[in-house]
């Protein structure tokens, strides 16, 4: 697997279809990679990325 994916591969690695999710975690500090005209998402920033905004659910008494 490679390193660095196109938003299209990163949207896939990350479980969605919807580009407005993938702009969304941009908003939200998704660090991308833009080199000229391509532009690419690091796979070690999307873990992090996610990790980072990980939610332990608590359940309500």
């Amino acid at each position: 697997m490679t390193e660095y994916f196109s938003y299209k591969q990163a949207m896939n690695y990350m479980g969605f279809t919807a580009p407005r999710t993938l702009t969304e975690y941009i908003k939200q500090g998704l660090p991308t990679i833009q080199v000229g005209k391509s532009k690419r998402i690091s796979k070690s920033d999307i873990d992090k990325f996610m990790a980072d905004h990980r939610v332990v659910a608590t359940q309500d008494k």
